[in-house]
């Protein structure tokens, strides 16, 4: 009895999730098929034009536009932020600093160094 291996595939929007890009800006034929796991790093490894300007300019989906801005996905929610971004807009929002933004930074950077002190205070515990 052989045993022959699968090849394991993707949906569009796992693919596009993992390569860090808004799946409607991806060309058709990405948004049409499925990936497999050869393909996704293939892409990741050696990534086509199309995925290296999409990263480079957007638009970028929530998770990559909280990060630029160093806010959570809840904090650009709270500040009305719901739409993918490209990074002409994320820089824009930067340099005009609405006070929603200053906020939600000082929120994260809290979080931050909370997280720390809990992860200090286990390692001291754990010693």
């Amino acid at each position: 009895m052989t045993s022959h291996q699968n090849t394991q595939t993707m949906k569009p929007a796992t693919a596009a999730k993992k390569l860090g890009v808004y799946l409607p800006a991806t060309p058709a034929e990405f948004q049409e098929g499925v990936v497999s796991r050869a393909e996704l790093n293939e892409l990741q490894t050696n990534p086509p034009q199309w995925l290296q300007d999409l990263r480079r300019n957007g638009p970028h989906p929530r998770p990559v536009v909280a990060a630029r801005l160093g806010v959570s996905i809840a904090g650009l929610a709270r500040g009305g932020v719901t739409e993918a971004l490209t990074t002409e807009q994320i820089e824009a929002l930067r340099e005009a600093g609405p006070e929603w933004l200053e906020k939600e930074r000082a929120t994260q950077a809290e979080v931050r160094k909370e997280t720390a002190r809990l992860k200090e205070k286990k390692a001291q515990q754990e010693d």
